[in-house]
């Protein structure tokens, strides 16, 4: 099962919380048994750039030459021989009895070879040293040393690729965070409050369905880093919200509960398909949201809205601890037309704010072309925009930065505007 979710994550783009999850469900494995293919799956895919470092030297022609078949092989093979307590011989002939026939023999050879061979001991500070040992890839060091600085990017990068917990909101509308609290301690569920949005909870348990609370909508899972993005775009009772890229649901839900009955979130994505999650998360969670099938650089609604969040896409690499392909899957090449996708998005937004609105950009990522200079582009093209300063856990600031080894959440860029009330203003 890992075998298959590692092939499909590395060779057909697959993501690895869906695959992973619809593999499971299908399996009617015990808890043990899905623990365990659940980390060789997450944790090959978590430490693919350092395990492709390792076989580099014992192969004689680059991996990427290799058939997809063997190479996913010798991937699941080498990630039990140097991370896991499986014994040596176990890792080898198990995962050469899972290989094609035709390959069999170069899988066991090579992972013979490594598993004899002592662990590579990488101790410079060069951009390849820190991907071989965290699992980011070098571009990305390259982009996050820039970013945070000399002094911090190995343990920026470190928690970027460490897994995270299940966190949850609590949804204000239906439970207070004390009686989730209260209700979670009573069922034996060890929980951790938020450090950047109180009203959240980190929660040591598998899944959250199964959780008190979860049927009556008390809660929704979401990371600090997301909830915090609603606090800065701060919509008030009665305010009329725009969530521009909407889906799964989580935010707008939580926009929702806090404008109440005579306020009004719509919804909107550009995936029909997704917008039907956005409905679920509505109706589990008990509030009112309008979807809206729509392009967001192409508006199909008129202005006069309050509030518009602009949670834009993006490389989602600040998400890796829940989806560790994104560690090395993006490309920096990318981010050029992921830029001009995201200030497209938000100028075309922009022009929907009333007069003394908030707009609010964010992404769940790091580099500058998304972050710094998406929101120099949005400030050049939107007319009567302007920067707009918020609290954050490091103080005021109109654009704030989450990272999971400074605020314990998932790495997320923050920038909120505010469209001026007269041309002077």
């Amino acid at each position: 099962m890992a075998l298959d979710v590692i092939r499909r994550v590395t060779d057909e783009g697959a993501y690895s919380n869906l695959t992973l999850s619809r593999t499971l469900s299908r399996a009617g494995l015990d808890e043990r048994d899905a623990a365990f293919a659940t980390e060789l799956a997450y944790g090959t895919l978590r430490r693919l750039v350092p395990i492709d470092h390792a076989l580099a030297p014992i192969l004689e022609r680059p991996l990427d030459t290799a058939p997809k078949a063997a190479r996913a092989a010798l991937r699941v093979g080498a990630y039990q021989l140097r991370y896991t307590r499986v014994p040596p011989h176990a890792a080898v002939s198990e995962t050469v009895s899972l290989a094609d026939p035709r390959h069999r023999g170069f899988v066991n050879a090579v992972l013979r070879r490594l598993a004899d061979a002592p662990p590579l001991d990488v101790q410079g500070t060069s951009d390849a040293d820190l991907a071989a040992r965290t699992g980011l890839a070098e571009w990305g060091v390259r982009e996050l040393r820039r970013v945070v600085g000399d002094d911090e990017v190995e343990e920026a990068a470190a928690a970027l690729a460490e897994p995270a917990g299940v966190t949850i909101r609590t949804n204000a509308c239906a439970a207070t965070v004390e009686e989730l609290e209260r209700a979670l301690t009573d069922a034996g569920v060890r929980t951790e409050r938020g450090r950047v949005y109180p009203d959240s909870l980190t929660v040591e348990h598998g899944s959250p369905s199964t959780l008190p609370g979860f049927g009556q909508g008390w809660f929704a899972v979401q990371d600090q880093a997301s909830s915090f993005v609603v606090a800065a775009l701060d919509p008030q009772p009665g305010d009329r919200v725009l969530d521009v890229c909407a889906a799964p649901g989580g935010k707008a839900g939580q926009a929702a509960c806090l404008v109440g009955a005579r306020g009004l979130v719509v919804a909107a994505d550009v995936s029909i398909r997704r917008l039907e999650l956005v409905r679920g998360t509505a109706e589990r969670l008990g509030v009112r949201t309008i979807p809206l099938a729509q392009d967001g650089r192409r508006p199909a609604v008129r202005g006069g809205f309050d509030c518009i969040l602009v949670d834009a896409p993006c490389s989602g690499i600040g998400s890796a601890r829940r989806r560790p392909e994104l560690l090395w899957r993006a490309r920096k090449d990318e981010l050029s037309g992921l830029a001009r996708l995201q200030v497209g998005i938000a100028t075309a937004s922009a022009g929907l704010l009333r007069p003394g609105g908030r707009l609010v950009y964010s992404v769940c990522t790091f580099p500058r072309a998304e972050t710094d200079a998406a929101c120099d582009a949005i400030l050049r093209r939107a007319a009567g925009l302007e920067p707009f300063a918020i609290e954050g856990p490091d103080g005021p600031a109109e654009r704030v930065r989450l990272w999971p080894h400074r605020h314990s959440c998932d790495a997320m860029f923050v920038a909120v505007f505010r469209r001026r009330t007269t041309p002077a203003d």
